[in-house]
């Protein structure tokens, strides 16, 4: 009687094994497909964005994009710092027709302190600075970090925000655009921001793009 009972147990248990592990290839299945849907519709976000018509406007506009992260005491407005996160932004900006500063070029023409003039909202120092470089709108991109602690998992965890500011040389404000990251554990905050950079400077930039062909159309 106990090998018929250990005969059946066998069967049973592969088959609850099998269907546990169908239902986890469901589950993987089913995340898979919700990871192209979204791939997808952001696709066609970046398409319906970019497809304003302006690229004639654009034509021979000069960019200048700074980089500066938010801290405790002030901005850290080192371009060097960046050179990453700049090359990734700088490359989007220049598919789409704009023509933009080597990093370079801007602090050979550029003091430290005009560049952070652009992070402390001083319009003045700011118009002088694009005036010296022959810039025809300037894009500032500004990391910044919270910190708290997970009330579940009891860990550090920090949250980085990359938001994007576009002005024109006179100082009026084209557009804001802001990226987040998931909260995460550790303290590389820079390699978080350029992660965050990579995975949604595409659509951040073609919302920049479009936010100023609808202010040109609208003059």
């Amino acid at each position: 009687m106990r090998r018929v009972r250990l005969a059946l147990a066998v069967p049973y248990a592969l088959t609850f094994l099998l269907a546990g592990g169908s239902a986890q290839a469901f589950k993987f299945s089913e995340e898979e497909e919700k990871s192209r849907q979204e791939d997808q519709a952001r696709g066609q976000r970046i398409g319906q964005l970019v497809s304003a018509p302006c690229k004639k406007q654009l034509k021979n506009q000069k960019i200048m994009l700074v980089i500066a992260e938010r801290t405790s005491n002030g901005f850290n407005t080192t371009q060097s710092r960046y050179g990453p996160h700049f090359q990734a932004i700088n490359h989007r900006l220049r598919a789409l027709g704009l023509k933009t500063y080597t990093q370079e070029e801007i602090r050979a023409q550029i003091a430290q302190a005009e560049i952070e003039a652009h992070f402390r909202n001083d319009p003045d120092a700011a118009i002088a600075a694009s005036k010296k470089l022959g810039a025809n709108f300037i894009l500032r991109g500004l990391i910044t970090t919270q910190t708290g602690i997970n009330p579940v998992l009891k860990i550090n965890e920090v949250a980085v925000h990359m938001g994007f500011t576009l002005v024109s040389a006179g100082g009026r404000t084209i557009s804001n655009v802001t990226a987040r990251a998931d909260s995460y554990s550790g303290t590389d905050t820079l390699g978080m921001a350029l992660t965050l950079v990579n995975e949604q400077a595409d659509e951040a930039v073609a919302r920049l793009y479009n936010d100023y062909c609808r202010s040109a159309g609208a003059k």
